[in-house]
């Protein structure tokens, strides 16, 4: 689409993801005038869907649904826009090298854990519900401003003192074990947590991947555990804990989004790459575009990765500098390589042998037999640049969704760890692509041997293609570590968790902002109550 001529906006929306068509949608609902600027050729961030071989399309980065919550589906009418979500027919299937294997979902994991430890299954119960109660508190959180750190008891004191005593109110109803279990979960290692329920590998294994999905880590790092429990929090249709498949991939929850945001006449710009954001008397005015037209807005909502907004996008002497220091030590990287992968055949894995379609096809196939293997592999990238034996998430989504291939075949998405953001000896991620991915492919066929012979087309997005594709600093799929001094209150910092940023007019309403990372929408609704607040102080939703 052309560039559009000058025009003033009451919201200017700074990256089409799913999280700021959220915020469009709900500001526009509200009666205000809101315009998305996406870089892109098509909306959605990393929520999309496109063709990546001749015939085969998938959902190129971001690759399954779970976090996207319950009451923007509902606000945003996202099913009457078109969004239909599947849940997957097994949750996990943890292939392992020994030839054994644990399937889980559909009313067996029971017995599928009890093949290992008949013990770890008469726990297992009791593990999920304990932390489904912190999950439940938690959920409860997610779609409100955490208190802010504020200085001085003015207004924004007093407000701040009102979230607090809500917190409190929140956590009130945890008895003392729980609230115990709590500041474990934000605190300590994954594996600790881990080993404290059960015994056996795979299980530990399986559930511990958690832990480390987009987190640069090892499960015996401190802090693993939270990111744990952050994949705990989603639900898919009204079952909670559930993973499932949009049809028509991630890009068909940001094609509803942006259906809904364009009915309330959001004004959508593709092809919009912004070259600076402008400031005008100490205030966020607007932004100029590569193409050297200008769009002014009374507020600006950043969906950037907060620390390319404040160190590439903005004028250094417009912040302030304590906060532009802390925001180019700001922790991004996730250690994510990116594959996916058109097949001619189903995988026949050694585990589950046969080519027909089976259940755990359809499931999260989770190649990281033990936390241990886990740990090497993050020492291994550390060291190396990517580990040799690396932790592979793989999911066949064709077995849900026909419109994804040709008939017959298939694609694959493979969520591939750990690999270095930047390589330790100062080469390019453009030098190494190609081997790393025959290395991931290869890690497949030794538990789905033909698996490689079977693969017709592959696309590898390394994290240096993460970042100049998507905007992912260090190939951050949660646009910043979810460690605990990039949490909550100190998301992105401490000071500013209230979704407003440190100049007049600028917000935040990307993932860097409180809950965090993964298609959630959630700090896209937060980040409208504050811009709604501040421009309409009678709106509310």
């Amino acid at each position: 689409m052309p560039a559009s001529p000058t025009k003033d906006y009451d919201v200017l929306i700074l990256g089409g993801g799913h999280n700021g068509l959220v915020c469009a949608a709900y500001l526009a609902h509200a009666g205000l005038k809101v315009k998305v600027l996406e870089r892109r050729p098509i909306v959605g961030g990393t929520a999309v869907t496109e063709e990546f071989h001749p015939g085969f399309r998938n959902s190129i980065a971001s690759y399954t649904v779970s976090l996207l919550n319950p009451k923007i589906i509902a606000d945003l009418e996202l099913h009457r826009h078109g969004l239909n979500i599947l849940e997957r027919p097994m949750m996990n299937f943890l292939p392992l090298p020994d030839g054994g294997y644990l399937l889980t979902g559909d009313g067996r994991t029971k017995s599928e854990i009890a093949k290992f430890s008949q013990r770890d299954a008469d726990r297992y119960d009791a593990y999920g519900a304990k932390l489904e109660e912190i999950a439940d508190t938690l959920r409860n959180l997610v779609l409100r401003a955490p208190p802010n750190v504020v200085e001085g008891l003015g207004l924004r004191g007093f407000r701040e003192i009102g979230r607090a005593v809500a917190l409190g109110n929140d956590l009130r109803h945890l008895d003392l074990e729980q609230r115990r279990l709590l500041l474990d979960l934000f605190t300590k290692p994954a594996a600790d947590v881990l080993d404290e329920w059960f015994e056996s590998a795979p299980l530990k294994a399986l559930l511990g991947f958690d832990s480390i999905v987009g987190n640069y880590a090892s499960p015996y790092d401190p802090g693993t555990a939270y990111v744990l429990l952050h994949h705990a929090f989603g639900e898919v249709n009204g079952k909670k804990g559930a993973w499932g498949h949009a049809i028509g991939g991630m890009g068909a929850i940001t094609q509803a989004m942006a259906k809904a945001a364009a009915e309330h006449g959001v004004d959508i710009q593709t092809n919009a790459d912004i070259a600076e954001v402008l400031v005008e008397k100490g205030r966020a005015a607007g932004v100029v575009l590569k193409d050297g037209s200008t769009v002014k807005g009374r507020a600006l909502a950043a969906n950037l990765n907060l620390k390319l907004l404040y160190t590439r996008l903005m004028p250094e002497d417009a912040l302030p500098a304590d906060f532009l220091m802390r925001m180019r030590n700001f922790k991004c990287g996730s250690g994510t390589f990116r594959m996916n992968v058109a097949l001619s055949e189903l995988p026949s894995f050694t585990a589950l042998p046969g080519k027909e379609a089976g259940a755990h096809h359809g499931a999260g196939v989770i190649i990281a037999p033990s936390l241990d293997y886990m740990d090497t592999a993050y020492r291994d990238a550390r060291q190396h640049g990517w580990s040799r034996e690396p932790i592979i998430e793989m999911l066949i989504p064709s077995t849900l969704d026909d419109s994804l291939a040709p008939p017959g075949a298939h694609v694959a998405s493979l969520f591939c760890q750990h690999v270095a953001p930047e390589l330790p000896d100062g080469r390019s991620w453009d030098e190494v692509r190609d081997e790393v991915a025959d290395l991931m492919i290869a890690t497949v066929d030794a538990y789905a041997p033909g698996f490689a012979n079977s693969v017709v087309g592959r696309q590898a997005l390394s994290p240096l293609d993460l970042e100049r594709e998507f905007g992912l600093l260090g190939g951050d799929i949660f646009h910043g570590a979810l460690t605990l001094n990039q949490l909550f209150s100190a998301r992105p910092m401490l000071g500013y968790a209230d979704y407003r940023g440190p100049l007049p007019g600028l917000y935040h309403c990307g993932s860097g902002a409180h809950p965090g990372g993964g298609v959630t929408g959630a700090p896209g609704h937060n980040a409208a109550r504050a811009i709604l607040s501040d421009l309409k102080p009678f709106s509310s939703f």
